[in-house]
């Protein structure tokens, strides 16, 4: 077999295979939610923040439990000899002691002196030493421990609380961005049967044109139409691929994958459930942001007794063993050692006591921002319900116009063919009924993108 046809056949084989092994993932909107929660690139980083939090709250716990310790060291004196001379000099002379003035051990003492004293100078060699620690220290009283604990457990919450607020913000991504590209979708098949219809006008006006009942102009004139609507599409398409890559970043897939909506763009407005969203009471507290102040709140409630109990004294205990594995001759130093130190604060010059105001006043300026944030949160309520009754409105208008516009459209056309009016009054309906579509299509966007604002702001999507 020829080399070149061979590499040809198998190359195209592999790319054979290789097409056929991708598969189509096929998405419901709440399928890519779901999966967006559990791959987004940026929650997964929020996670993260939750587990540097349990981690931090496990070192916080284990400073106020028992802690081993333990050295090894060795030292060396190169053999250095010390000289101790006691005064006898190396004289010959040999003082004269009274020994009945002492008593037997102080007669025994005065004795090795007095050798010492009249042998002369003593030397002393340094041998090598080397120790092997092992201690244990306990905390045993500290109220700043108690605290800080808590804090750290609270810290826990703020973290995951945050999670779950990422995940509000980026369900609400998802959700916009599938609406988005079900809703230009629908546009670019309204365009399609849009340039369908001008392409069948203009293959009518060819045929009066060949008749001599029309002229050249009006079929330049849809010819002209044509390729605008033709340009708008394929604008449409390529901002349908961008809407493609960004969902597939936010689901955390491939971009090489390729991604088909389950879903219809009727069955989503249908499932809205905008009566009861307008006439539902919700309240402040079920807002993640809110409850995020909350937390907050109780963590510089905290801070605040954290700094209080600087003023309090800490009492640790410990326990240590020496294992002499080389020792000199003199050698006084005991094995076992154990003991207590209480640490009494007695006078910062106001260190602390400015440290406890000031912690004071962040829990007031929290306070504040959590009344501040609650008036906020009723203002946007207020605002979204607004918005989501106005785009309810707008909607329903805009259906209504879309099924005026194509009844005018209908009637149009049969007057086309009749001779009864001319090309370019029948583009001029035709375009009128493409912007109705489009208007119509923004409207029900716009009415999706309202309802989700309103279920966002209560933890609801």
């Amino acid at each position: 077999m020829n080399k070149n046809l061979f590499f040809s056949i198998t190359f195209f084989t592999i790319l054979h295979l290789a097409t056929y092994g991708q598969d189509v993932v096929e998405l419901s909107l709440e399928e890519a939610q779901q999966m967006a929660v559990e791959k987004n690139r940026e929650l997964q980083n929020a996670r993260y923040d939750v587990d540097i939090a349990e981690e931090q709250y496990k070192e916080n716990r284990g400073q106020g439990l028992p802690q081993v310790s333990g050295s090894f060291d060795y030292m060396t004196n190169f053999g250095y000899e010390a000289e101790l001379n006691f005064g006898g000099g190396g004289g010959t002379t040999t003082p004269v002691i009274d020994y009945t003035q002492f008593d037997a051990g102080d007669i025994e003492i005065m004795k090795i002196l007095s050798a010492m004293t009249s042998s002369g100078p003593t030397t002393i060699k340094m041998s090598d030493q080397s120790n092997a620690q092992l201690q244990l220290t306990q905390l045993l009283f500290g109220g700043q421990y108690w605290v800080g604990l808590k804090t750290a457990k609270i810290a826990q919450s703020l973290a995951k609380k945050s999670v779950e607020l990422a995940e509000n913000d980026v369900k609400e991504q998802v959700i916009n961005t599938y609406q988005l590209i079900l809703t230009s979708e629908a546009i670019v098949r309204v365009i399609d049967k849009s340039v369908a219809d001008l392409e069948a006008m203009k293959k009518h006006t060819e045929n009066m044109v060949n008749a001599g009942i029309a002229e050249q102009t009006d079929v330049d004139q849809i010819s002209i139409t044509v390729s605008q609507r033709t340009n708008q599409k394929r604008s449409m398409e390529r901002g349908i691929n961008l809407n493609y890559n960004m969902l597939r970043y936010q689901v955390g897939m491939d971009s090489d994958v390729e991604v088909r909506l389950t879903e219809s763009l009727e069955s989503l407005v249908e499932s809205l459930d905008v009566a009861p969203a307008l006439a539902q009471a919700h309240e402040v507290s079920a807002n993640p942001g809110f409850q995020i102040v909350e937390i907050q709140q109780e963590l510089q409630e905290t801070v605040v007794n954290l700094e209080k109990w600087s003023y309090a004294p800490v009492l640790t205990g410990f326990y240590s063993y020496t294992e002499k594995l080389m020792t000199s001759g003199f050698d006084l130093s005991p094995n076992h050692a154990a003991g207590i130190n209480l640490s009494i604060p007695i006078f910062s010059s106001g260190v602390r006591k400015s440290k406890v105001q000031k912690a004071k006043i962040e829990l007031e300026k929290i306070s504040v921002n959590m009344d501040i944030l609650e008036e906020q949160l009723k203002i946007q309520y207020n605002q979204l319900k607004f918005n989501l009754t106005s785009a309810l409105e707008n909607y329903n208008t805009q259906k209504e116009n879309i099924e005026v516009a194509a009844r005018i459209l209908k009637t149009m056309e049969n007057k086309f063919k009749q001779g009864l009016i001319s090309s370019l009054e029948l583009t001029q309906v035709n375009s009128n009924y493409l912007q109705a579509n489009s208007d119509f299509l923004s409207a029900t966007l716009e009415l999706m993108q309202a309802h989700v604002q309103l279920k966002k702001l209560f933890n609801e999507l």
